[in-house]
């Protein structure tokens, strides 16, 4: 990125000395260059050539207080310049005698004085006519006029820009070229939030891991990072981009090993039929690291949406899990009725009955007294997922078959573990 820096200035520097009549289009076609290199539009690269030259015309040409715009004609390599001035009246605008100017400032008459605009609140900004026209001069040249609009006049073009000029123009070029940088990285990234993408362990400051992802650095902190995972610089992993900030030196790029989603995407990207729509992700819970249970479903006759998931031999999830750094993953079928979909997320378990009670949105799940320990999992670890995939409270009993309750909808619930 250092060296691309170097170029844009010793492009700039070319428009330090010479003539505007015959460099215009070497001027134009070395910013166009820098800009392709950058991956900045066509469109933002005119606009940068346009603010240049309107600097270098008003640092040589221009009056204290003037607006000048500049028109770059890309096929024709010329420029023309135009003063643009506000359409406004009393109501917008104060009016103050140049007497009442002296008395306020104190001073003897400055030629082409530039007035001040009044910071009080209570005050309208004074008029100046460098950069204000009163609505009856506006209607002149333009007949629908009105308070606002802005008007554009022509200025006469010159050959010559001197050494100062073209030095204005060289840090305009440098400024607008960095701030259309970061702008377009930052749209681009903003596209990929939400998403997986592959990047490089650059360096570790301390916990935190910064990962190259190609144009931009993004930032991995503890509280994101798989607990027991080592990384080194040049390890190539996959992150989640959780979220694109807007930062003077680039976009901030928060990223995530952790979240939830990212199990999502990486299904998407490994399974053909998740990514068309024909296996659907219904529900996630994860424990970052070490487990994950993920309820699936296809709506299509013949299709096996778990079958789908694990691939032949096992090679689609196990990939994934590769990718997760060997968490384990346990893929369950979906099922609108609540009991057999409690049932089912507690496996690898056996579940002799589920018993509802809406009111509470609890489950009370019995099992084998043999596979009570298993259906709880390790510090509770199994039935905790199976809670947060199904939306229940689940409790877990071994011995007697409680009743049966009615089936209703799924809702979102925390985890209540209780063992008899």
């Amino acid at each position: 990125m250092a060296k691309k820096k170097v170029v844009v200035e010793e492009e700039a520097e070319g428009a330090d000395e010479g003539s505007l009549s015959g460099r215009l289009g070497e001027f134009g076609s070395a910013v166009m260059q820098i800009a392709d290199e950058k991956g900045i539009s066509k469109e933002r690269v005119l606009e940068v050539v346009e603010a240049a030259l309107a600097a270098a015309y008003k640092k040589d040409y221009g009056k204290k207080g003037q607006v000048i715009h500049a028109k770059f004609d890309e096929v024709a390599k010329s420029a023309s310049f135009f003063l643009v001035k506000e359409v406004v009246d009393e109501s917008v605008r104060e009016f103050v005698e140049e007497t009442e100017e002296l008395e306020e400032d104190g001073k003897e008459p400055v030629a082409e004085k530039e007035v001040e605009e009044v910071v009080d609140e209570d005050r309208l900004p004074r008029y100046n006519m460098e950069r204000d026209m009163l609505l009856v001069e506006a209607k002149k040249l333009k007949k629908d006029a009105k308070i606002g609009d802005t008007i554009e006049l022509p200025l006469p073009t010159y050959e010559e820009f001197g050494r100062v000029a073209a030095q204005t123009a060289k840090q305009v070029i440098i400024q607008r070229i960095r701030e259309a940088e970061r702008e377009s990285m930052f749209d681009e990234y903003k596209e990929k939030e939400g998403q997986v993408v592959n990047g490089t362990v650059q360096r570790v400051e301390g916990r935190n891991v910064f990962v190259d992802l190609g144009k931009s650095v993004g930032v991995l902190f503890p509280s994101e990072q798989i607990e027991g995972e080592n990384y080194r610089v040049g390890q190539h992993v996959k992150v989640y981009l959780v979220r694109v900030e807007s930062d003077t030196k680039g976009p901030g790029l928060l990223l995530s090993r952790t979240h939830p989603e990212m199990v999502r995407h990486l299904f998407s990207l490994e399974v053909p039929e998740i990514f068309t729509g024909t296996v659907e992700i219904k529900a996630i819970a994860r424990e970052a690291g070490s487990r994950t249970k993920i309820a699936v479903f296809s709506a299509e006759e013949g299709v096996d949406p778990i079958g789908s998931c694990v691939g032949q031999k096992g090679t689609r999830v196990q990939t994934i899990i590769d990718a997760l750094g060997g968490e384990k993953i346990d893929i369950i079928e979906w099922n609108e009725n609540v009991e057999k979909f409690v049932s089912a997320a507690l496996s690898p378990a056996k579940v002799l009955s589920v018993a509802l009670h809406e009111e509470e949105k609890r489950a009370v799940v019995t099992v084998p007294d043999d596979q009570l320990s298993l259906a709880i999992g390790k510090r509770g670890q199994n039935v905790r997922l199976a809670a947060r995939l199904t939306g229940w409270k689940i409790d877990v009993a071994g011995g007697a078959k409680p009743e049966v309750a009615e089936e209703t909808e799924e809702a979102m619930a925390e985890t209540e573990v209780t063992e008899e």
